[in-house]
């Protein structure tokens, strides 16, 4: 597919079958490639989302609605354009399946079809509390000496301090980038647990900031953020992601670790 394909900043119909060739996937290289990423890549995880809109019909044609969590590997060729999964979810709607099994099967098969590898899914009741809102944990920065720098990101705006080796876990709420093809702002909190020379907390506010104007896919924009942390500051571990707020019935949450790490597996309040 090209990106003259691109549902997204589109005007589309609402789509009442079952239409699996919406789901439009974006190769993660071009990306990986603008960041000097090597092969093999330094970093594993996955981009989880979290879909509130996961409905069907069962035999009886009784509508079924669950919580959706999807699981796809960063090690996959691409990632999924958001609004092509929202409108493909949204063609499930009336299709008929025996039992969940058919139907988990059926969404599982075709999400990885566009990613190019296998991927996880787990379906909750709309009122599980496993999917309550949650926090990070760690320290929040925001009242950090932190300012909007009025460029774009760069590495070198990172300091750290290599005489003083802590292990921390940090967050910040003040995450805000932009959609690459219709310049509207996402939203996210940004969490990591690190091992290393100590980072300044001010100085690390201030390089999120800078992604307030900054365009890029949500998972692009943690890998970069990934990229320069392990340059700039060189720690012994690194486990990053990024709780992205709600669009159109879909959050998305990016996970980038150095090894061993795994998601912290919540949702946010504002999510």
């Amino acid at each position: 597919m090209n990106r003259d394909d691109l549902l997204l900043g589109k005007q589309v119909p609402v789509v009442n079958h079952y239409a699996p060739e919406l789901l439009f996937p974006i190769p993660r290289r071009e990306a990986r490639e603008a960041l000097a990423l090597p092969e093999p890549l330094p970093f594993e995880g996955a981009d989880i989302w979290h879909a509130y809109e996961l409905s069907w019909l069962d035999s009886d044609d009784k509508a079924q609605v669950r919580v959706g969590r999807f699981s796809i590997p960063a090690s996959t060729p691409n990632l999924v354009e958001s609004k092509s999964f929202k409108l493909y979810l949204n063609s499930l709607n009336n299709l008929v399946f025996d039992d969940d099994t058919a139907a988990l099967a059926c969404i599982v098969r075709d999400v990885s079809a566009a990613v190019g590898a296998e991927v996880g899914l787990a379906v909750f009741d709309p009122d599980d509390p496993a999917i309550a809102p949650g926090q990070p944990s760690g320290e929040c920065i925001d009242s950090a000496f932190g300012r909007w720098p009025r460029r774009e990101p760069d590495a070198a705006m990172l300091q750290c301090d290599p005489a003083s080796l802590v292990e921390e876990q940090l967050y910040s709420h003040l995450l805000r980038s932009l959609c690459p093809v219709t310049g509207q702002p996402d939203w996210a909190t940004l969490w990591l647990h690190y091992r290393g020379p100590a980072l300044d907390h001010a100085a690390l506010l201030s390089y999120i900031l800078a992604y307030r104007e900054h365009q890029e896919f949500h998972e692009q924009c943690v890998e970069r953020i990934f990229r320069d942390i392990q340059q700039r500051c060189r720690p012994e571990f690194l486990h990053l992601q990024a709780f992205y707020t709600r669009r159109g019935g879909l959050d998305i949450n990016p996970f980038r670790s150095s090894g061993g790490g795994q998601p912290p597996w919540l949702r946010l309040a504002r999510q």
